[in-house]
């Protein structure tokens, strides 16, 4: 199995997306400022939420996506059988379930594989 973080490694070769990711990390301690602020909206509005989440993400664990309860307890979690990258290594599920859910929360009938 391919290391999934040496995938966009090739494309950080170049010097506009390195630029635009150094500046996206720079930005992770402002960002938690704003983090009353989203967590304020989600419990003021309660979206429906889907949170598919691989059980063995080394870097946000388990308990990450069970923090969301505490501003949407209503929310839908799944915890899948991957880690950090679940959409490169759970799609097809994840597919599944999002169909699924959107067709439950936006339709009577889950959405056909053609749109």
């Amino acid at each position: 199995m391919v290391d999934l973080w040496k995938l966009p490694w090739p494309l950080l070769q170049q010097s506009p997306r390195r630029e635009i990711m150094i500046g996206l990390m720079e930005g992770l301690r402002e960002n938690l400022g704003w983090f009353p602020r989203y967590q304020a909206y989600l419990r003021e509005h309660r979206p429906p939420t889907l949170i598919v989440w691989g059980s063995h993400d080394g870097y946000l664990p388990e308990g990450a996506a069970r923090a969301y309860f505490r501003d949407l307890p209503e929310a839908e979690l799944h915890l899948l059988d991957g880690g950090h990258w679940a959409l490169e290594t759970n799609l097809e599920e994840i597919v599944a379930l999002a169909r699924d859910f959107l067709g439950r929360v936006h339709g009577s009938e889950p959405m056909s594989r053609s749109g």
